[in-house]
């Protein structure tokens, strides 16, 4: 194993999902639940949020990449199992300091790179300067903006929650 692979896993093995509420700042999550739920009013899609200390010792034994780690987590949790295929993951990765984005392919579709790329470097600016929930909480805007925009709804238009609002805290 080479050293990086060493500091890597030291990361991993020192951070627990219990450390979430330290890091990220007491009731940032009941927050960002909130306003999950008040965005989902808006349109048709689903967001969820998954913050996650440290990866499973299976991920580290193969060195899967973060980017791996949230498209298995967008399967498990279930946010491709939406009727207009418009779920998205917010996935952090604390120990690895890593923000993932993953949108089902009917958001996708009608959204370029580019843009999921600049809403990254957004979150991790305001990360890096110690902004976790206003990253966090600008992400949903984004998102919510987003989804607004290709997938609105009315007040008459009947809109299910159809997966949980409350942020995966692993």
């Amino acid at each position: 194993m080479a050293p990086s692979s060493w500091s890597r896993w030291w990361r991993h093995l020192w951070l627990e999902a219990k450390d979430v509420d330290r890091l990220l700042g007491q009731g940032c999550l009941s927050r960002v639940e909130s306003q999950v739920a008040r965005s989902e009013k808006r349109h048709s899609g689903e967001i969820r949020v998954c913050v996650e200390a440290s990866l499973p010792q299976d991920y580290l034994w193969r060195a899967a990449s973060p980017r791996e780690r949230a498209v298995d987590l967008f399967a498990q949790l279930r946010v491709w199992d939406t009727e207009a295929n418009n779920g998205v993951l917010i996935y952090l990765l604390l120990a690895d300091h890593a923000i993932e984005l993953v949108a089902d392919r009917g958001l996708s579709a009608k959204v370029d790179p580019q843009t999921w790329e600049r809403l990254v470097a957004q979150m991790r600016s305001d990360f890096q300067r110690g902004q976790f929930e206003a990253g966090l909480s600008a992400a949903v805007v984004a998102v919510d903006t987003m989804l607004a925009d290709h997938f609105p709804v009315d007040a008459l238009t009947a809109n299910p929650n159809e997966l949980p609002n409350a942020p995966v805290v692993m």
